[in-house]
């Protein structure tokens, strides 16, 4: 029970432990074991189930710690098209209760249910309650749901009592609830941002409201005047319902600034991979590409070239990607790197060649021969030279 809860309609639904709880599912004798979805020893762990994470084991762990903290984990090889049919499962029921349901993940969405309750005879609190029991029962899965009235708060609360969770933050509560939390609440402060909060003196919450947005803005540009909202509670965002994708990207923000070209790069070609593989399983080519960086003051630069040959290769992508970064290595420390494909267009076309370009068919058959091994052995049968240098993909935290 909660005060406002007939009032609250924006909701965060998070699938609890998603990869390792359909293996789960699948496999009842997992039930009661730890659990690590994840590649080989070179590999990162994907996912950890409840169990495991009792042992300390996280999501983009290195393998070979998690095995170390965990030696007796059953550790089960990602099965991402298993995971996204599931996934498309969860998102219709979900668009059963709305038609404004923003996608975040392949496990978690926001849903705005204003103006629902004639339909489901509800307040949203009752029809989210329904909607978690019918997931468990109809899909084999839990989920965690936080509701309030904002998306900022409504995530924050869906992470408080997982797995199986429910709780909702409303208005009269909200300022007293953030106050004494750690500034590492609001998301996109990492450990960089979180030491030059603390040279101020800015620990928790409370002493981001302390400050003035102006003075908040001094000490990290816009990004200050974000952080001044969020603490105070307030957040403006709607909830966007999913549209037709322009561009497909992937980025990693790292827990320590980086300045080095080389990591840079070893990080960005394992980006590019990603975003290869994401145009691949969309069907889409990219004819422009996108580099993003962010630095340790929390300045943003975005690189872009356009007109290029449409494709779906990672190392043309790495190509250009690069091209664009060793422009920007001037010595300045980054705490985020992305990437993107735009401009986008039919699979078909990437990659055709023509007289001027005789190497992209072969290419392309490379890299499906490598997609191939990949599908059949683990993500980490076959690695590019350059991604073995990727020392601080271990520590990032990838999107």
């Amino acid at each position: 029970m909660h005060a406002e809860q007939a009032e609250l309609a924006i909701a965060h639904i998070d699938c609890d432990a998603f990869y390792a709880a359909i293996e789960k599912r699948d496999d009842p004798s997992l039930a009661d074991k730890p659990v690590i979805i994840g590649g080989g020893r070179r590999g990162v762990v994907s996912t950890a189930c409840y169990v495991a994470r009792t042992y300390g084991v996280h999501s983009a762990m290195p393998m070979f710690k998690a095995l170390k903290a965990c030696p007796d984990a059953v550790v089960v090889r990602p099965d991402m098209a298993k995971y996204a049919d599931v996934g498309r499962q969860v998102r219709a029921m979900m668009r059963d209760l709305t038609p404004l349901v923003e996608p975040v993940s392949i496990d978690e969405a926001f849903l705005d249910l204003s103006g629902t309750e004639r339909l489901h005879h509800a307040p949203p609190a009752t029809t989210l309650m329904r909607f978690a029991r019918d997931v468990e029962r109809d899909i084999g899965i839990t989920v965690s749901v936080g509701l309030s009235y904002n998306k900022f708060l409504a995530k924050v609360a869906s992470d408080l009592d997982k797995p199986r969770g429910f709780s909702v933050i409303g208005r009269a509560d909200a300022v007293a609830f953030l106050g004494p939390r750690s500034v590492t609440l609001i998301p996109g402060i990492g450990k960089a941002a979180q030491r030059r909060l603390a040279e101020r003196g800015l620990h928790t919450i409370a002493d981001l409201r302390a400050q003035s947005p102006a003075a908040l803005m001094a000490l990290l540009g816009n990004e200050g005047a974000r952080l001044s909202r969020l603490a105070r509670g307030i957040d403006e965002r709607r909830v966007e319902p999913a549209r037709e994708a322009k561009s497909v990207s992937a980025e990693t923000t790292f827990e320590d600034d980086i300045r080095s070209r080389e990591q840079l790069e070893a990080v960005l070609w394992r980006l590019c991979e990603r975003v290869s593989a994401r145009l691949k399983a969309a069907g889409h080519s990219g004819s422009s590409i996108t580099l993003k960086l962010k630095t340790a003051s929390f300045q943003l630069r975005t690189r872009t070239r356009s007109g290029l040959p449409p494709t779906q290769l990672a190392r043309r992508l790495f190509d250009v990607g690069r091209e664009l970064l060793v422009q920007e290595c001037d010595g300045t420390a980054f705490r985020l790197i992305g990437v993107g494909a735009g401009d986008l267009g039919p699979g078909e076309l990437a990659d055709r060649g023509d007289l001027a370009d005789t190497t992209s068919q072969r290419d392309a058959r490379t890299e499906r021969a490598i997609d191939a091994l990949r599908g059949r052995f683990g993500t980490e049968a076959v690695i590019r030279g350059i991604a073995l240098k990727d020392h601080t993909a271990l520590k990032a935290k990838p999107k």
